[in-house]
């Protein structure tokens, strides 16, 4: 389930600022009850909003685990492709040219697919990749079913970690938080922004200060919401690891 940072930040304001506004100026007959049972309700408050800020940090701590993974697999995927490289050292010479050639034009598609930011750029870089996957695959399998030995298994295994290591980096940007965490943190914002209303002593209406917890939850959501998005949020994962490869690859 993709979720775009901005408008995340957006819709979360506007519906715990309506929500605050519903609970300070709707709500007089809860909020009598709530001057009622006064210890009873700050204990309701407060243990409302303590589960929100639970489960925020817990989901933001999901986003950043999937986060480092994301990085951790483009460097492993940069390092799959340094050892095909030479590994194909190992092949015939018209092999080993063969191979490398398509090792460079490899490199700079997984660069793309990393740096891209546009659906329609993204899937034409995945198809090109997978287009590069199936001609090495092609190029150093069919040199080891003719002459199989130790020296082409090592450059075969080379290329399949090099597929591995592609497909495993595809996973983690697709892994995202699932629907149902932003739906419970969704409704676990809204009471509490509502208790909080409601908390407010009879006859102060709507203040400015209920804007502040509406704020902080929408900050909040936008920064996980924005580690979650690869592509489109401000905290991206950089391919510095394919790029440094694609420059020491292609030469000075």
């Amino acid at each position: 389930m993709s979720i775009l940072p901005v408008p995340t930040f957006i819709v979360t304001f506007l519906a715990l600022a309506l929500a605050a506004w519903l609970a300070a100026t709707r709500c007089s007959s809860l909020r009598q009850e709530a001057v009622r049972l006064n210890r009873e309700f700050e204990v309701v408050q407060g243990a409302t909003l303590t589960l929100l800020g639970l489960i925020v940090g817990f989901t933001f701590s999901m986003a950043l685990d999937r986060y480092e993974q994301r990085k951790g697999l483009e460097s492993a995927e940069s390092a799959a492709i340094s050892t095909a490289w030479l590994r194909a050292d190992l092949l015939p010479d018209e092999d080993r040219q063969k191979v490398r050639a398509l090792l460079l034009q490899y490199v700079d598609s997984r660069v793309a697919y990393f740096d891209t930011r546009l659906p329609s750029r993204t899937r034409e870089a995945l198809a090109g990749s997978r287009q590069l996957q199936a001609e090495l695959w092609a190029a150093v399998t069919t040199h080891a079913k003719a002459n199989p030995t130790s020296l082409t298994a090592l450059a075969v295994a080379g290329i399949g970690e090099v597929v591995t290591s592609a497909g495993d980096s595809e996973a983690a940007w697709n892994n995202r938080i699932p629907g149902t965490a932003w739906l419970l943190m969704a409704a676990m914002a809204v009471f509490a922004t509502l208790l909080v209303g409601i908390g407010l002593d009879e006859g102060h209406g709507f203040s400015r200060m209920l804007l502040v917890l509406p704020l902080v939850i929408a900050t909040a959501f936008f920064l996980i919401a924005d580690v979650e998005s690869p592509r489109m949020g401000i905290i991206r994962v950089v391919p510095d690891n394919l790029m440094a490869l694609s420059h020491s690859l292609h030469g000075p």
